[in-house]
């Protein structure tokens, strides 16, 4: 969440940053924040003065008895009573005061970096990199490319079907081929990761409430995440919300940064999403595979992470040998906590559209305000860091592109770097 010192020191910047987000509302809840820290420093400006006059009589109270004024003794010590009872009152109130700016500061986004682009919807998102191999698939006439929910039921692959039987709709079940080729990639994407150093760490797939709001999935998205009531606890959307929280509450050494890790999990997510195209076969699923890549670092360094890490994604792809595209998010299609957010989209030739399979963001010090995630410098003194995050790579988009941009007459070709992952196999026949 946003600090009081960054409201403080520049409202004018803050309110221009919300609005660049479309924050609705921007003026009208930054102005909230601005009373309820008034009222809350009202208070405490009472409370000093109040516990000032209790120091005083207290220190006269010990005169009084030494002089034998034990009457004006007593009386002084009701009368630090009195005060006492009042400044419980005052207490109460900058509890509530400080409990109020907490719950007003988490439903402000984050502020956008300045060099994210203007606008409102994905339609406003920039290209920044088309790859080659994207350049000629776009270009390419369409041919007969069969989508992969065809592709998964002719090579017995998935079966979406049983899914609906055992489940509901998004929840497919990966067989034989199918399933090796899911665990083909996760491996392949977690050995990628630890080659660039990352850490590998095996978090639970539930979270408490306090790890939801840690990193801004709570409030904002509690309708999309799967909430086990009896528990009050949530299936996560992605292993950021685990992995980032931790380091909640957490002060870390200047020398620990830059933090690195990575975590293969199952991600849970309620959207519904719309009917079609869009949400057909694997483009859109309530429970997947992914695997995130999370980075706690200092301010100084966060922006060379955010490259190094945009930099392990589009290896990631060069080495599938897939077309993709790279976008900055504008302010509008950022999520909820980001300050800025690269997406990495694969062309389905068969469907003749992008599909998103990585979000690569910088959260800024957003995150580790809402976290308590601090570092000490050499000097000691201490600091908020920043956290990143990004998909390295979530599953069921790949796959949809690697099935329908690989298929050939001896059946689905299977990318190089895929291949010792697969048996040496060269095709899924």
């Amino acid at each position: 969440m946003l600090t009081i010192k960054q409201i403080l020191d520049n409202k004018e910047a803050v309110i221009r940053g919300l609005q660049k987000k479309h924050f609705g509302g921007a003026v009208e809840a930054i102005d909230r924040v601005l009373e309820i820290n008034n009222e809350r420093k009202a208070a405490q400006a009472e409370l000093d003065n109040l516990l000032a006059q209790i120091k005083v009589l207290s220190k006269n109270i010990g005169g009084l008895m030494k002089e034998g004024k034990k009457d004006e003794a007593e009386a002084a010590k009701q009368q630090v009573a009195d005060i006492k009872e009042q400044t419980k009152v005052l207490e109460a109130k900058m509890a509530e005061a400080a409990e109020q700016l907490k719950l007003q500061l988490y439903t402000i986004p984050n502020l956008p970096y300045d060099e994210v682009p203007e606008g409102r919807s994905a339609e406003d998102n920039v290209v920044v990199k088309m790859s080659p191999r994207a350049e000629e698939a776009v270009a390419a006439e369409v041919g007969d490319k069969v989508p992969h929910w065809d592709l998964a039921k002719k090579y017995n692959l998935i079966d979406f079907d049983l899914g609906v039987k055992i489940t509901g709709a998004g929840f497919p079940v990966y067989i034989g081929a199918g399933a090796r080729l899911q665990r083909a990639l996760i491996n392949f994407f977690l050995d990628e990761a630890r080659k660039s150093g990352y850490v590998e760490v095996m978090p639970p797939t539930v979270v408490n409430e306090a790890s939801g709001y840690g990193t801004g999935q709570l409030p904002d998205k509690e309708g999309q995440m799967y909430h086990c009531t009896a528990d009050n606890l949530y299936l996560i959307p992605t292993a950021e919300v685990p992995v980032t929280n931790i380091y909640r509450d957490v002060i870390l050494s200047e020398k620990e940064l830059p933090i690195k890790n990575c975590a293969y999990t199952q991600c849970f997510r309620r959207e519904a999403g719309s009917y079609g195209k869009d949400v057909r076969g694997l483009n859109r699923l309530h429970e997947f595979s992914k695997i995130e890549i999370v980075r706690i670092d200092t301010p100084e360094h966060s922006a060379e992470s955010h490259k190094e890490m945009l930099a392990h994604v589009e290896g990631l792809l060069e080495k599938l040998e897939l077309p993709y595209r790279i976008l900055h998010l504008c302010g509008g299609d950022m999520s909820f906590t980001a300050a800025t957010c690269f997406d990495f989209e694969v062309y389905s030739e068969a469907q003749q559209r992008w599909l998103e399979v990585s979000s690569v963001s910088n959260f800024d010090s957003y995150q580790a305000n809402r976290l308590q995630c601090r570092y000490r410098d050499g000097e000691k003194k201490i600091h908020l860091c920043h956290t990143l995050n990004g998909s390295a790579l979530a599953l069921p988009r790949i796959v949809a592109a690697l099935l329908e941009d690989n298929q050939t007459p001896e059946g689905i070709r299977i990318p190089k770097a895929l291949q010792p992952y697969m048996g040496g196999e060269e095709f899924i026949k």
